[in-house]
């Protein structure tokens, strides 16, 4: 029995010294990132006086400020517009204009009604148009898909009628994303492929096949133009809705029948037909022709991120950039409701901060990553993740040398699930915020297995109970935090997060609920993959799902 002992110990023995030949080295200047540190950022961050850190504020406008300021302080190079620490990209907001009409003649309907009939989309330009009518299915051109509505069709001159939302939306096997509604039939790309191909002017009916007998608009005109001014603006951005130069109204469902009867045609069997695979067939609406005028007010708003580049070693790597994310903005406050985000996201940007921090000292002991290493701390994620799709638009290294992105959102707190939760807790399963006590939630796993295998090995240091989970979920995670913009560009890309729990989006995450001792470790292992990211010879692949 002790020789069978002293065997399995020298086995064992053995394999834990294979284990350790098999762990990177430890990154230089991890142990300057420290609980204390992080909190004081949080603090300041999040506190009352910074007011939720809301879409041009004054108060976001010191976030970004003070972000910068730290960016400097530890070295960071301003690569950011006009060589600063800021990447300038622009917003829009728009307003419904006086002057909207909508008539289309030989479909047995001459007077449309604003609201009831018809209204433009806030993508819409303010413009005039007319032209015959040709059906498009769901105007989608999606090549890495396989799928083009416009491979059979000749819209040149026409109105191209197509219909809200996807194919097969609520389908696990669609080619899109199934569970939930994919990057491809957001409307802006839509409209633009339709303009691309000639079309005057875009009508967008509702997808009765997938979302039942709709008899009005796919949604109320009061939820697209309130009569009251919402207390967020709805942003949008400038890049894309300033490059739609044709009006785009949303139409009843009983108008677009009316339209296909009175060119002979079942509008039924046309939103059937829409579903298939690869593309529909276009459809040619003989008889109705539309005439449309649109009055959409667009107002620009001037916006920011926050840059700072590590700028790398080794000759042979240091032109590929890793970025590292986080956003800076909030919810704002609504009078002394005040939605500090200290979770979302000042625990994010308070590990740029101290990840910053840790490659300048890292640097002042001769040791610098080999790759460059980009840190972001992204604006206005809250109203569509804008920051991080204005840099996906117009980045600051091209996206094809860029070999991975690590996002940092609600980094802070233990994930927490109630029983009853709501729709804010859609496919998650119930779960206390002690069983979650060591874990951090990674995703964007499925996209590259290499980033996933690089996680594990920067881990071993911080021994944190990673869960690879949520990449196909009704929740939607993937989609909702600041990698996804460059998961659809096909980036490898992560997002590191504690997950939800009842206090966020409200007034109640505040800093003294944040697990500072772990979001230390959670901060240090992000450090690691990024050091071990820079100097691997082999760049993350990214695999289609």
């Amino acid at each position: 029995m002790t020789t069978r002992w002293a065997a399995a110990t020298a086995a064992a023995l053995l394999v834990a010294a294979a284990v350790v030949a098999q762990d990177p080295a430890p990154a230089p200047g991890s142990g300057s990132i420290r609980a204390g540190d992080l909190e004081a950022d949080v603090r300041f961050l999040a506190a009352d006086s910074l007011r939720g850190r809301l879409t041009d504020t004054p108060e976001n406008r010191i976030a970004a400020d003070f972000i910068a300021s730290r960016f400097a302080r530890h070295g960071l190079a301003p690569v950011g517009s006009d060589g600063t620490h800021f990447h300038r990209f622009d917003l829009l907001t728009t307003a419904l204009g006086p002057d909207n009409d909508l008539r289309v003649t030989e479909a047995g309907r001459r007077d449309l009604v604003l609201g009831a009939d018809f209204y433009p989309d806030p993508v819409s330009a303010t413009a005039s148009a007319a032209g015959d009518v040709v059906f498009v299915g769901f105007g989608i051109d999606a090549p890495s898909l396989g799928h083009d509505d416009y491979r059979e069709a000749d819209v040149a001159g026409a109105v191209a009628l197509m219909l809200d939302h996807e194919p097969g939306e609520f389908r696990r096997d669609s080619p899109f994303d199934g569970t939930v509604r994919s990057e491809s039939a957001r409307l802006v790309r839509k409209v633009l492929a339709a303009q691309a191909r000639g079309a005057v002017a875009v009508l967008v009916a509702p997808d009765r096949h997938n979302h039942g007998r709709t008899r009005g608009p796919a949604r109320p005109m009061g939820s697209v133009w309130p009569s009251r001014p919402p207390r967020v603006p709805r942003y949008g951005l400038a890049s894309w809705v300033e490059a739609v130069d044709v009006p785009v109204v949303h139409i009843s469902g009983d108008l677009a029948e009316n339209i296909a009867e009175a060119a002979d045609r079942s509008f039924d069997d046309l939103t059937e037909a829409a579903e298939r695979s690869g593309g529909a067939a276009a459809v040619p609406l003989a008889g109705p022709r539309v005439e449309l005028t649109t009055s959409v007010r667009r107002t620009t708003v001037a916006n920011r991120n926050v840059v700072g580049l590590i700028e790398g070693a080794d000759p042979a790597l240091r032109d590929e950039w890793i970025i590292l994310g986080a956003h800076y903005d909030h919810d704002g406050a609504r009078g002394s409701v005040i939605y500090n985000g200290a979770d979302d996201d000042a625990s994010g940007v308070a590990a740029l901060i101290e990840i910053a921090e840790a490659y300048r000292a890292a640097a002042r002991g001769g040791d610098r990553p080999g790759r460059s290493i980009l840190l972001a701390a992204w604006n206005s994620e809250e109203q569509g993740l804008l920051g991080a799709w204005a840099y996906t638009e117009a980045p600051l290294h091209p996206l094809d040398r860029t070999v991975a992105v690590v996002n940092m959102d609600m980094i802070g707190r233990d994930e927490e699930v109630p029983r009853i939760g709501g729709i804010r807790f859609r496919g998650l399963e119930p779960q206390s915020a002690e069983s979650n006590r060591n874990a951090v939630n990674v995703l964007g796993y499925s996209r590259s297995p290499d980033l996933r295998r690089a996680v594990e090995r920067a881990n071993r240091a911080t021994r944190l109970d990673v869960r690879f989970r949520y990449d196909d979920n009704p929740s939607n995670l993937l989609r909702r935090s600041d990698q996804w913009p460059f998961l659809f560009r096909e980036v490898p890309a992560l997002f590191v997060h504690t997950g939800l729990h009842p206090d966020y989006h409200t007034e109640r995450d505040t800093p003294e609920k944040l697990r500072y001792d772990k979001m230390t470790r959670i901060v240090r292992m992000v450090h690691q993959l990024s050091w071990d990211l820079a100097g691997d010879a082999e760049r993350p692949v990214y695999v289609r799902p």
